[in-house]
């Protein structure tokens, strides 16, 4: 049997692994509103989450897995690009584990392109790299949060406007109810854009092999890629059903102080962000997004209730994501060189 196909094997269960890893790191993102809040607990919460990240394979087109397949410039005659995507997809797990074992809400996504980048460059420079698609990704790195901030800002005003007469309990009372709704939202958001950059990954790695043209096109009517979408979606609901506690803590509780009608906002704020940005095949963090929306929405309350000092601590793991997992990506190529000399 051809070795190559082994390898590629061997990597497409790598990258399902990435994916699951991605939903265990991002599950807070999508539960920690409605867990801090106590809506739901936190098991009945991810469950709730992990429904919606595989309900989104039927909602949105493939566009930002067109983006992220298209970031390295791989030559199919070249079999060394399947140990770029190999390596890649290491220094993402590496780095994801690294930011989840120190309570970092760190972006699953950016550490995926650093790695592509970083192995990229390490194989065969920097002129590999479609840096426009780089750019594209890097610019929203300060405006997902941005943008996030915006909408719940703008969100929790209108309500409090709108709601100025009533109860507070009854207040309290529907917006506990509509945080199911908003918290499906954004769970489908999260999975429409995450799992994307994982069929990205897989066909980047085809196509490498061989084994698919670079114009394919990701579709649920296709049976040769139908698997793909399919195996991706479910690997992110499994890695969201298990959750990631520690991030909950620092997303939901240690950034502001949210209730029922402040988390509605955040998540329905973070869901239209993700929204936009999934059809404009944009691949952006869900983590920056809904952290953005947080802040926008506890910054009504009151801005001395946002504790800034752990939202900054944040922003540096965000800027130091790209750098340091295509850091870890070069090395983990250069090993895997080691280990082949002929590559």
């Amino acid at each position: 049997m051809d070795p190559i196909f082994l390898i590629i094997v061997g990597t497409i269960c790598v990258a399902l692994l990435f994916d699951v890893i991605n939903g265990f790191h991002d599950a807070a993102n999508s539960i920690a509103t409605i867990v801090s809040t106590r809506v739901l607990s936190p098991r009945a919460a991810v469950l709730w989450a992990a429904f919606f990240n595989f309900a989104a394979m039927f909602v949105f087109p493939a566009e930002v897995a067109n983006t992220i397949k298209k970031i390295v410039h791989i030559d199919a005659s070249d079999p060394g690009f399947v140990f770029v995507v190999l390596a890649a997809l290491l220094g993402a797990i590496l780095w994801d584990l690294i930011t989840w074992w120190a309570g970092l809400p760190t972006s699953s996504s950016h550490a995926l392109i650093g790695g592509l980048v970083g192995a990229g460059i390490a194989h065969k420079g920097v002129g590999v790299i479609e840096w426009s698609k780089v750019w594209a990704t890097v610019k929203f790195i300060p405006l997902a949060p941005l943008i996030g901030l915006a909408i719940g800002f703008v969100l929790m005003v209108l309500v409090f406007w709108g709601f100025r007469r009533w109860r507070p309990m009854a207040v309290d009372q529907l917006f506990r109810k509509l945080q199911f709704i908003s918290a499906g939202l954004y769970s489908l958001g999260h999975g429409g854009n995450d799992a994307q950059k994982t069929m990205g990954v897989i066909v980047a790695l085809l196509v490498a092999g061989g084994y698919m043209d670079k114009e394919v096109q990701l579709s649920l009517t296709h049976w040769n890629t139908l698997w793909i979408i399919l195996a991706c979606h479910v690997a992110m609901a499994i890695g969201t059903a298990f959750g990631g506690w520690r991030i909950v803590k620092t997303m939901g509780m240690r950034i502001t102080k949210l209730r029922p009608v402040g988390g509605f906002c955040a998540e329905t704020a973070g869901a239209a962000t993700l929204f936009m940005a999934t059809h404009a095949g944009i691949p952006v963090s869900t983590t920056h997004t809904i952290t953005g929306a947080i802040v926008g929405v506890g910054a009504v309350n009151n801005l001395s209730g946002v504790k800034w000092g752990v939202a900054t601590r944040i922003v540096w793991a965000w800027f130091l994501t790209i750098p340091f997992s295509a850091f870890i990506a070069a090395i983990c190529l250069e090993l895997i060189k080691a280990a082949h000399p002929a590559l």
